[in-house]
């Protein structure tokens, strides 16, 4: 009999609402296979299941908020049939966070169609708040966004439809809630880990002319729709420096550093209303830069519609992130707890460089480490850096 738990969906997760389960009671269930999605302050996300088995009778329901590492069900081992249980204990709401009380239905809009009962409501959280404040029944709607989830739009066109005022609020709108809500996270986060991770921080700057041209040369051999964005590059050179330099790839936890055998990169992603998400990208030392192409612009598009898996958001072993598309040339990051390090990169632009007694213009780019001062130090740090230089430089062996 194995348990499924309220899983914590980072440092700074506590509570966490069931939202759907997407499976019943006596289905067979494997690892890897999403059975349920929970809603954070960061959003909402698919959560895995690490068990093969029967699924058990919900202990939790739908809408309940409970405390990160409560039992969610039971799964029971092949061969045993599913039998109703009661709640633990545990399972039983959080003071701070009761039970919603379930929205009324409204008429559905003239275009809408009924969503069947077993069928997968896909809803962003702006719009699933958003619903909750005007009474509209998601399972009525039709949703225009990507695989027809349910965007912020649609349930204002459903309340419209039904006669019922948006522009009339007594509460903060939903995109500015979300936000809100975002970033109070984020900066729970980031306030623990100012306040206990002794950070160091390096720079160095790359000439990224080698790597860029060959980058271009292998593009034009590629359909348009298969070509590879240089922070792919940058992803797969920091992997390997992870290869040569360990002890940046893992987490600090019980007062030492747990190191990582699985190099899973964590991407900063922003996001269009607001805030940010730093999903993982799983064994990226053992994709190629095609395989990684795809699974990075698979997960830029699922943090943008709501569809991350649980497992995304609580195993990367390091960070990366890369907003030089802003313009800006050097990043200082924060490293995400209990991680031990963080690598950034800014825009990459053409500089002036001197080789060899020699002054000429490079397409170049700066690079930072923020590393935890209890896991490793700067000597070390500077081998990482050196590393990822050295197999920037080499891109065909990336």
């Amino acid at each position: 009999m194995a348990e499924f738990r309220m899983p914590s969906l980072g440092a700074d997760m506590e509570t966490g609402t069931l939202v759907e389960w997407l499976v019943k009671p006596g289905d067979r269930v494997k690892r890897g296979d999403i059975i349920a999605s929970v809603e954070t302050q960061k959003g909402l996300f698919e959560v895995e299941c690490f068990d093969d088995g029967i699924m058990g009778e919900p202990l939790v329901q739908a809408g309940q908020t409970v405390a990160v590492g409560t039992v969610l069900a039971l799964i029971q081992g092949e061969g045993a049939a599913a039998t109703p249980s009661e709640p633990p204990p545990s399972a039983v709401e959080s003071p701070k966070a009761p039970k919603p009380e379930p929205a009324p239905a409204v008429p559905p809009p003239v275009t809408a169609t009924p969503t069947a009962p077993s069928e997968r409501i896909l809803c962003s959280p702006v719009a699933r708040k958003r619903a909750q404040e005007l009474g509209i029944e998601l399972s009525l709607l039709r949703g225009s966004g990507p695989n027809g989830a349910i965007q912020l739009s649609d349930v204002e066109q459903a309340a419209q439809a039904s006669g019922r005022s948006t522009s009339e609020r007594t509460a903060p709108s939903p995109s500015s809630t979300a936000q809100e809500g975002m970033r109070q996270a984020i900066a729970v986060a980031m306030s623990r880990s100012n306040r206990e991770i002794p950070h160091y921080y390096l720079e160095t700057e790359i000439d990224m002319s080698r790597p860029l041209a060959w980058l271009e040369r292998e593009n034009l051999k590629r359909p348009i729709r298969e070509r590879i964005l240089p922070a792919v590059l940058l992803l797969k050179a920091t992997a390997k420096a992870l290869v040569e330099i360990p002890e940046l790839n893992g987490y600090w936890l019980d007062d030492r550093l747990q190191m990582s055998k699985a190099i899973h990169i964590g991407f900063a992603i922003a996001i269009r209303d607001g805030g940010l998400f730093t999903p993982a990208i799983h064994n990226v030392d053992q994709l190629s830069l095609s395989e990684l192409m795809r699974a990075l612009g698979d997960l830029i598009e699922r943090s943008r519609t709501g569809r991350l898996r649980s497992s995304e958001m609580t195993d990367a072993t390091m960070t990366l992130t890369n907003i030089g598309d802003l313009g800006v040339k050097t990043v200082f990051g924060v490293i995400y707890p209990p991680q031990v390090a963080l690598v950034a990169f800014g825009r990459i632009m053409e500089r002036p460089w001197a080789e060899n007694g020699m002054l000429g213009v490079r397409r170049c780019v700066t690079a930072t480490l923020s590393a935890d001062h209890r896991a490793t130090d700067g000597h070390r740090g500077s081998q990482f850096l050196d590393a990822l230089n050295r197999h920037l430089q080499n891109p065909e062996e990336l």
